[in-house]
């Protein structure tokens, strides 16, 4: 691609860890962020074969193509069909009380793929990076930290395959001898090209990605994956967290590591519209876990951006703008039954269902969802945060 053509599609949206937004407050345009970010669309031949390897109908998140692009899911595929095990890795950075329905996308698609191929998963809760980007101190940080491991708990993870670390506990020792070897290959120049750090920003920031790359080699996990050095790592995650790892590839070979892979999502939409994801900072742009049967409601009725018509008797005539309805476009995340979804999208884009009759089904599938994460995670004890925490070794790790 021609240098002048990648400008101006960066000037067009931007995506990165820390800023998604669209150009003119349009919608994310996901086919020239593949081009631009180099990873590949994920084809229907892949999902296939996840079918056929595991035996396991495919995830709603992959059969509606909510997980949509990948780096080398193929070479996992390749890997795991000649017996080869792997290890899943993913994350979440702790800057909230509790998670929005955007949040527990990945946490919900890593458990499908952990119970799928039966393989570990190491869980970075990045406290660190919060302290310093959201200038919360350090012992907020890592309270946040707990009260989010619960929710990812909450989630299902088997504790006989998982473990569940905060930097600011954790990192030291192999871990961060990764983290050196990782950034003596990353110039400040690379890195201000990646991440678009500023003469502004301070150093903890341009420190930070190393912190984010090395859980993908498994010796920063002595503890799990010693003596595996070229076991091979499958990292679920939006779109947005890509620019680590591009980075991370880029080094790995040159330390002696496979790159990892990675398989990535597309943003869960605000309530108001497909304009970016949903911002922990406006609490009427999403559906909280904690939010009430009523609080759903009054979100999804007051909030929930229609594309219905401003007439019952123009709806009926003209059908509604599926492109831009939020309320089907999170039923195509959260309900499971694919006839039903596809009943309701020909019947609303025909004008014959009505945008209450579509928003009504919504709240009832959301709140059914919420509260059975609510009950789900009332059942977290500390102790239960303390062993997926605790350093030790796997017991079933491939089992």
């Amino acid at each position: 691609m021609e240098k002048k053509e990648v400008e101006e599609q960066e000037q067009e949206q931007v995506v990165n860890p820390w800023q998604v937004s669209a150009k003119d407050g349009g919608k994310i345009d996901y086919d020239k962020l593949i081009d631009q970010f180099g990873c590949q669309r994920l084809d229907q031949s892949l999902i296939d074969r996840v079918h056929r390897l595991t035996s396991r109908p495919p995830h709603v998140f992959l059969r509606r193509g909510v997980f949509f692009a990948h780096r080398d899911f193929n070479e996992i595929l390749d890997a795991y069909e000649r017996g080869e095990k792997f290890y899943l890795y993913t994350g979440r950075g702790p800057s909230s009380e509790s998670l929005h329905l955007g949040h527990l996308i990945p946490f919900m698609f890593t458990k499908y793929l952990q119970d799928a191929f039966k393989v570990p998963l190491v869980i970075q809760l990045t406290d660190d990076e919060k302290c310093m980007w959201k200038n919360l101190s350090v012992e907020e940080s890592q309270r946040l930290a707990r009260e989010n491991a619960k929710d990812i708990i909450a989630c299902g993870f088997d504790v006989s395959r998982t473990f569940i670390f905060c930097d600011f506990d954790y990192v030291g020792g192999a871990f961060y001898k990764n983290m050196v070897k990782v950034a003596k290959c990353v110039t400040y120049n690379k890195a201000v090209g990646i991440f678009g750090f500023t003469g502004e920003d301070h150093i903890g920031k341009i420190s930070f990605p190393p912190v984010q790359a090395v859980p993908s080699f498994p010796s920063s996990f002595p503890h799990l994956f010693s003596g595996k050095d070229s076991l091979r790592c499958l990292i679920p995650c939006a779109i947005d967290q890509d620019p680590y790892f591009r980075m991370t590839r880029d080094v790995a070979p040159r330390l002696g590591y496979n790159k990892p892979a990675l398989i990535e999502s597309s943003f869960f939409p605000a309530l108001q519209g497909e304009t970016g994801k949903m911002s922990a900072s406006d609490p009427n742009s999403a559906i909280y876990v904690t939010d009430s049967a009523k609080d759903i409601k009054n979100k999804i009725n007051r909030y929930a951006f229609s594309g219905g018509q401003d007439s019952i008797e123009k709806h009926r005539q003209y059908g509604a703008n599926l492109e831009v309805d939020i309320p089907v476009k999170y039923l195509g995340f959260f309900l499971e039954d694919d006839a039903e979804l596809e009943h309701i999208r020909n019947e609303y884009g025909a004008g014959g269902m009505l945008t209450g009759e579509v928003k009504q089904r919504l709240i009832q599938v959301l709140s059914e969802l919420v509260e059975r994460h609510r009950t789900a995670r009332a059942a977290v004890t500390d102790e239960m945060v303390d062993a997926f925490m605790a350093v030790r070794p796997l017991p079933n790790m491939f089992n």
